[in-house]
């Protein structure tokens, strides 16, 4: 039939015929955000499997209502990705950290309380004799604890 036809009154008719498939889904998903929580789960996969093949096609074909659609389908906040609004969602999870604080608080005391005593390189005199070692091996004499007119405590801790 489209042979017979000129080059004008042939894209006349293939822009209508692209007209109609976009009517046709437009009506399925127009507003598809408000509306998809309503639709059954089969209505749900129709629509999906509608927007994919479409999508397999020439996206310039592709009304911005098909486009917005299949973003949502395909990021939108439904299903696993939807926002919790459960009531008391904030106070559960507030109370589980608090929880896990202090779960973490006791346990990092009775691991210091049946802890080792300090060990003995932890004494003033250990430290005070590694400055007197480090001095005697004239170690880091540039700027460090053998250096001409060193003020600092060295190794020496409070």
């Amino acid at each position: 039939m489209l042979c017979n036809l000129t080059r004008n009154q042939a894209k006349s008719v293939v822009k209508k015929a692209i007209q109609a498939r976009r009517n046709n889904s437009n009506l399925a998903v127009e507003n598809l955000e408000t509306r998809w929580k309503t639709f059954s789960a089969a209505e749900q996969n129709t629509v999906a499997k509608q927007l994919e093949t479409a999508q397999k096609q020439d996206w310039k074909i592709l009304s911005t209502d098909d486009k917005k659609a299949a973003y949502y389908i395909a990021f939108g906040a439904h299903g696993p990705r939807a926002p919790i609004t459960e009531p008391g969602h904030g106070i559960k999870v507030f109370s589980g950290v608090v929880g896990a604080l202090v779960v973490s608080a006791a346990f990092s005391y009775a691991v210091s309380q049946k802890g080792q005593e300090t060990p003995k390189t932890m004494t003033k005199e250990w430290q005070e004799a590694t400055n007197e070692y480090l001095k005697s091996q004239n170690s880091n004499p540039i700027s460090g604890i053998s250096s001409e007119g060193f003020k600092g405590k060295g190794y020496v801790m409070d």
